[in-house]
């Protein structure tokens, strides 16, 4: 059968294609294998190595047990072979020799019970019988048409693949760019977020500013107007002195008592803050508040570089410790105004 395979492999098959065709057809011939071809193109293990099964010769078909009984049940149920009953009977008595197999649906002749298998598989036609009509071989011409359209369909299949690898390429670079458009679109309201969030922090400190000059200011005018009202007593006390009786010029002289100052009570500070670089920060803090509020207000606003720090005094000096962060702005001097330089830690 070699010569079968090599029609086969002129007409552009695989040699591996050509053998498992024929094998698969009993090597019946070049048009039942191309048939087989043509039907199982498709098949995703066609391109298998293919190994002849233990036995089995190249170009020579092996019967199965099954076969042999099968054969044997049809001729003890008729008397005859399988296909002597039903073929006709010729002058001399002898019954005429089965050469091909008819499709009764289309009128198609095909060489085998194998071939008339896989054309009802694919036509789904049911009613063959067998006819002494000799299957012609295939021309050059015909083997030529056969090998274009095979061609032909092995191009159109090559086309559609690669049209759906193409789309499939769109589909997934379209999901790309969306997937871009929307960790763009996340991460621009993230930073929309943060903004406000920013200026919204900065609208309240400023307002807070705003809260802290203004209760300053009303200090400010409190401490004047309680200066005045009691410098206003003072000058009227001065002036009542003077049209009151002097003493007899034997008693003694009344020594004057001064009048211990009151100490102010003061709710606010106000403490300006030097940073490393030369600018300074100014703001207001409740006297009650501990030192380490300062401190968080400047790491908070600072513009100098960054890193760990210390406060202290500029006169007299006094460099503030760690355990001294929680004690009050009051105890601590700073009240009711102070000026704290920030200095690096050692």
């Amino acid at each position: 059968m070699s010569s079968d395979v090599d029609t086969l492999m002129e007409m552009g098959f695989p040699r591996n294609r050509a053998e498992k065709a024929l094998f698969k057809t009993q090597y019946k011939g070049v048009q039942l294998a191309m048939d087989w071809l043509f039907a199982h193109n498709d098949d995703p293990d066609i391109d298998d190595p293919f190994e002849l099964p233990k036995g089995h010769v190249l170009g020579k078909p092996v019967e199965s047990d099954d076969t042999s009984e099968e054969k044997a049940e049809e001729k003890d149920k008729t008397g005859t072979d399988e296909g002597e009953s039903s073929l006709p009977v010729t002058g001399q008595g002898e019954a005429a020799v089965a050469k091909s197999l008819k499709c009764d649906d289309c009128g198609k002749l095909l060489k085998s019970q194998e071939a008339a298998e896989l054309h009802a598989a694919r036509s789904g036609h049911a009613n063959f019988s067998e006819t002494t009509e000799e299957l012609k071989p295939l021309s050059e011409e015909e083997k030529k048409k056969q090998l274009e359209l095979l061609q032909e369909r092995l191009k159109q299949k090559r086309l559609q693949k690669e049209e759906k690898e193409r789309q499939e390429q769109i589909a997934r670079e379209r999901m790309r760019r969306e997937r871009g458009k929307e960790m763009l679109t996340a991460k621009q309201k993230l930073q929309e977020l943060e903004m406000k969030k920013l200026m919204e922090q900065r609208r309240r400190e400023k307002e807070e500013e705003k809260l802290a000059r203004q209760r300053v200011r009303e200090q400010i005018e409190k401490d004047k107007r309680d200066r005045a009202v009691k410098f206003g007593k003072s000058s009227q006390q001065s002036n009542a002195a003077p049209a009151a009786s002097s003493p007899p010029p034997s008693a003694a002289p009344v020594a004057t008592v001064s009048q211990p100052q009151e100490k102010k009570d003061y709710n606010q500070t106000r403490i300006q803050i030097r940073l490393t670089n030369g600018q300074a920060l100014t703001h207001a803090f409740g006297a009650k508040e501990p030192l380490s509020a300062v401190r968080l207000y400047i790491q908070l606003n600072r513009t100098d570089e960054s890193g760990d720090f210390t406060l202290m005094t500029s006169f007299p000096r006094r460099l503030f410790t760690n355990a001294e962060m929680d004690a009050p702005l009051d105890s601590l001097g700073l009240v009711p105004s102070a000026v704290l330089i920030v200095t690096k830690s050692q």
